[in-house]
């Protein structure tokens, strides 16, 4: 009896090995479940909706939610990682900060267990998030690209508005705008200036460029609201009748100016679908051990809003077919 005792005791200890070494197990979620929720700034309504979709989705789904802002810095970010650690969060939605200083916060909440899902901008390392969703930015600037062109005509001087340096998508975007109006020997820039996604930033380096270059014939820019803080500068020159100029996100605020022939369109960043299709991911995840997407990074194609679509905008960041 004593030797059955002990193989017992054998067999189980070597199962619980077994389990130990090949991870947790992934069972359903409590219903009660946090679910931090990490934006960059919801003073732009585009992070404000971030925020907001991803919240309700997973309400929905039953979690609890935590939803803050790094407001773009890095250090508040590891301190937002540091608290969804603390409250024992199951699962972490972020939009990083920065492409390469955010690997840190990443790595931190990998390390506590809690899988992390990334929306809107991307880090510069694969195979530490479970998935990165964000908008095809490259298919979104040539989308822009194009019907700029059409619209300032193939000759002429312009300059352009950037997003942050430490974020990806300033870079796509750019580089995705540059692509085709390199195709047009007659455009030329002639200047640009960092306004890091800021509606105030944007209309300062407007005032800039234009005392610099004040026969420009259109400005183009990473985000909307670049671009309106770029109107607000124009208007106050008395140059916005010659100076045509296009938007990148969807926003409320920038259909709405494209209604009224100030901003000339937008590109539509599917922000709606990726915010709630991560917590989708993030939930599937927990109850299977797997995403459900093919692929860590994950694509998502932008829409161009014109005057022409407006009226199909039917909620923040969403067009209607």
């Amino acid at each position: 009896m004593k030797k059955l005792a002990m193989l017992a005791v054998t067999a189980l200890t070597m199962g619980t090995l077994a389990a130990t070494a090949a991870g947790p197990a992934h069972a359903a979620p409590a219903a009660d479940g946090l679910m931090t929720i990490i934006v960059n700034d919801p003073s732009n309504p585009y992070w404000l909706a971030e925020g907001n979709i991803a919240e309700a989705e997973a309400r929905k789904l039953g979690y609890k939610t935590s939803v803050s802002a790094s407001k773009g810095d890095t250090n508040t970010e590891s301190n937002l990682i540091d608290t969804a650690i603390t409250n024992h969060s199951v699962a972490i939605i972020l939009d990083p900060a920065n492409a390469n200083g955010s690997i840190g916060a990443v790595k931190k909440a990998i390390a506590a267990n809690i899988p992390v899902f990334l929306v809107n901008a991307e880090i510069n390392q694969a195979g530490l998030a479970k998935a990165q969703l964000v908008s095809n930015n490259a298919q979104g600037a040539a989308l822009g690209a194009t019907r700029w062109v059409k619209l300032v005509g193939q000759k002429g001087n312009y300059v352009e508005l950037l997003g942050a340096p430490s974020d990806n998508n300033a870079a796509t975007r750019s580089n995705g705008y540059n692509t085709v109006l390199s195709q047009y020997p007659g455009l030329k820039k002639v200047g640009s200036q960092v306004a890091n996604w800021d509606r105030t930033q944007g209309h300062d380096k407007m005032q800039n460029l234009l005392q610099a270059h004040p026969d420009i014939i259109g400005v183009i820019s990473g985000n909307d609201d670049m671009a309106l803080g770029a109107i607000a500068a124009l208007k106050e020159a008395g140059k916005l009748s010659s100076v045509k100029v296009g938007g990148f996100d969807g926003s409320p605020d920038a259909v709405a100016a494209v209604k009224a022939g100030e901003l000339q369109y937008t590109v539509l960043q599917p922000v709606a679908v990726f915010s709630a299709k991560a917590v989708d991911e993030a939930d599937h995840f927990l109850k299977t051990g797997k995403t459900g997407a093919a692929s860590e990074k994950q694509l998502f194609n932008c829409v161009l809003i014109t005057k022409a679509n407006t009226d199909k905008y039917t909620a923040p960041f969403t067009l209607s077919k």
